[in-house]
């Protein structure tokens, strides 16, 4: 292939990417489907389910005519291999073309039959005519999702691509080219899962993902899972009149101490170890006099006489929880992006150290 391909190609393969999987910048620069189309799509605020029923047909129909713009690209960027001519075309981009043309055909035939009868057939209006009564249709429903999507004490987070909003009626996830609904008073919760980061990707705090497992008792609904941070927990059970059932292995992090603590352990694990003289015995934690001394404060971050550490000749003294604990208390509330980097004195020698220097006793 000619450079102007590949640049092209390798261009393109980005631009695509990110425009399906829009990341903070294409949404700062206005790169996404609802900002493009707004004038068309209307306001979420104002009419949440007309909104997203036009969102998902655009979405979907906008990213289903991204391997058409790939060959009409490539039509100028390969200009030699006469793209533009379909008699002279190689065959191989023939059946891509194909292709290309088949999929936004596709999409159109679907998006037509779902707006048939006023978007009767659309996959969220077919989830909220469940709930209809028999005198009214899915509408009525609707309306009454737009009215509560309105107020200010909804609860709502996530990413565009993965939104969860709790309303005072409706558990609800949105994602790129479906909206899931569920009425809270039929929904079972479970928490199925968690995945524990040292660092979250809007800054440098260590972060606890949780999925919940939203089933409907409704017949008809489709089940489906919710992600959301477990220091958004609370405000969660808070907005849900459901209890939150929780899985036996799953621990949940409500606060930003009890992340710390979970990065700190995480972090001592990989630290070198020290191995206690066999003249010596471990006494009890003198933090919480409930676990044996777990932990020991050897410099070995930097060389014995670099860096603002200090060696600490202290004998083992503390569990690893109430070190973590100690290391927390001493960190500024309002900056808990430095905590990870920061030192802090030995609570009984005043040695200063960093969490490099915490050793595991073996």
């Amino acid at each position: 292939m000619d450079s102007p391909e590949v640049t092209f190609t390798l261009a393109y393969l980005v631009f695509a990417v990110c425009f399906v999987f829009t990341p903070t910048e294409f949404h700062s620069a206005g790169l996404t489907v609802q900002n493009l189309l707004s004038g068309w799509l209307g306001s979420e605020d104002a009419a949440f389910v007309p909104y997203h029923l036009r969102r998902t047909s655009a979405t979907l129909l906008c990213h289903s005519l991204l391997p058409l713009g790939y060959y009409v690209g490539m039509c100028f960027a390969a200009s030699e291999k006469q793209l533009y001519s379909l008699s002279q075309a190689p065959e191989a981009w023939r059946l891509f073309l194909l292709l290309a043309v088949t999929l936004p055909t596709i999409a159109s035939t679907l998006i037509y039959y779902w707006s048939c009868d006023q978007w009767a057939r659309h996959p969220l209006a077919r989830t909220l005519a469940l709930y209809a009564l028999p005198q009214s249709g899915w509408w009525a429903v609707a309306s009454s999702v737009n009215t509560e999507f309105r107020r200010i004490d909804k609860f709502a987070t996530g990413a565009p691509g993965a939104r969860v909003i709790v309303t005072d009626t409706w558990v609800m996830k949105v994602t790129t080219y479906r909206v899931h609904a569920a009425r809270q008073q039929d929904v079972h919760l479970t928490v199925t899962g968690s995945q524990q980061h040292a660092l979250s990707a809007d800054s440098s705090l260590p972060v606890q993902l949780l999925t919940i497992h939203v089933a409907s008792a409704s017949p008809g609904v489709r089940a489906f899972d919710i992600r959301l941070n477990s220091t958004e927990y609370g405000e969660l059970c808070e907005k849900l009149r459901a209890p939150i059932r929780s899985a036996a292995n799953v621990v949940i992090h409500q606060s930003l101490g009890d992340l710390f603590l979970e990065t700190f352990a995480s972090l001592v694990e990989v630290n070198p170890t020290y191995s206690v003289p066999s003249s010596q015995e471990l006494e009890a934690c003198i933090g919480c006099m409930q676990t044996r001394a777990s932990v020991k404060l050897v410099k070995t971050c930097q060389e014995a006489a670099e860096g603002e550490c200090q060696q600490c000749y202290c004998r083992p003294m503390w569990c690893l929880t109430c070190m973590g604990k100690w290391f927390a208390s001493r960190q500024d509330p309002q900056r808990p992006d430095t905590w990870l980097a920061s030192r802090v004195p030995c609570p009984t020698c005043r040695a200063r150290f960093c969490i490099l220097d915490v050793c595991a006793v073996r």
